[in-house]
């Protein structure tokens, strides 16, 4: 856009706006960086140290964990199987005919599970042993998350934070660039309809139909005086409205009325003014104020 405008001439109404422009563009990437460098620091660099460190942990505990569990589930049923196996080769044995043979293998038998049920029992108590020892680090581990999640909470508070403010100088930026392009002589200042459809096909409303109107005086002006006199304008003895300040406003000139945040002004509109501004009163004086800095009350 600088280049354009030094070719185009910096003299010229288009070269001008496209300077300032450029400014403003310029200034819209300073903020952009500085937002994204904050986030960075106050939460996205914490949350990835606790993917990439705390939480791979905790994961392999807890996948080990569950390992111990089918180890500790497979020793529990193959001691079943096995006591279940030894009762049943306890049982005397019910043959036709009665022969030593017979009562020696069974006694073998009896005697094979009774081994296979202890080895199975000392099996069972050492998988017992390793799941409670990983239960309990995983256990530790995970109560350890409660603090880990107070610090990412006032990271998540700091990041909205800083997003808000990015926003909020993003907006005064473009206001200030909207303000200085106003006051180029020859401007393009559009249309002063409103964006958005009527309420209703029986009442069309503009944006600032909202705001009582008193009658103009403009058409009892002398030809030859441009801009409307203000001190001459009295206010509705009624309809008036109570409006909070948003942000600290210096007024560009003697129309305009300077404001300052959190203080309460009333306002109205004129016929026939643009959207963006209203009529402020603070006290006796009086003066154009922008309808972006301003909180409507009802």
């Amino acid at each position: 856009m600088a280049e354009a405008a030094s070719e185009l001439g910096p003299t010229t109404p288009y070269g001008k706006t496209l300077l300032k422009v450029a400014e403003a563009e310029k200034q819209l990437g300073a903020t952009e960086r500085d937002f994204i460098h904050t986030a960075s620091i106050s939460f996205l660099t914490p949350l990835r140290n606790f993917l990439e460190g705390d939480w791979k942990t905790i994961s392999k505990e807890r996948r080990l964990l569950q390992n111990r569990r089918l180890d500790l589930d497979a020793c529990k049923a193959r001691l079943k199987k096995a006591k279940a196996a030894e009762a049943k080769a306890t049982t005397v044995p019910d043959f036709q005919e009665t022969r030593p043979r017979n009562y020696i293998l069974s006694a073998s038998a009896s005697a094979l599970w009774n081994d296979e049920v202890d080895k199975a029992e000392q099996e069972l108590r050492v998988a017992q042993t390793e799941f409670d020892r990983q239960a309990e680090v995983t256990r530790l581990l995970l109560e350890g998350i409660s603090s880990t999640h107070v610090n990412h909470l006032r990271c998540l508070h700091e990041f909205v934070k800083s997003q808000t403010t990015y926003y909020a100088q993003c907006y005064r930026h473009m206001l200030d660039l909207q303000k200085q392009l106003g006051r180029f002589p020859g401007t393009f200042v559009g249309t002063t309809e409103p964006t958005s459809p009527p309420l209703s096909s029986t009442s069309p409303t503009t944006t600032a139909a909202t705001m009582p109107v008193v009658p103009s005086v403009a058409s009892l002006a002398p030809p030859g005086e441009a801009s409307l006199c203000l001190e001459e304008v009295a206010p509705p003895a009624s309809g008036t409205r109570k409006a909070r300040v948003l942000y600290d406003y210096e007024a560009a000139d003697s129309s305009e009325l300077a404001l300052l945040a959190d203080e309460l002004i009333t306002v109205y509109s004129l016929p026939g003014m643009d959207p963006d501004w209203l009529i402020g009163e603070r006290g006796n004086k009086k003066g154009k104020v922008p309808v972006t800095y301003l909180e409507l009350l009802s």
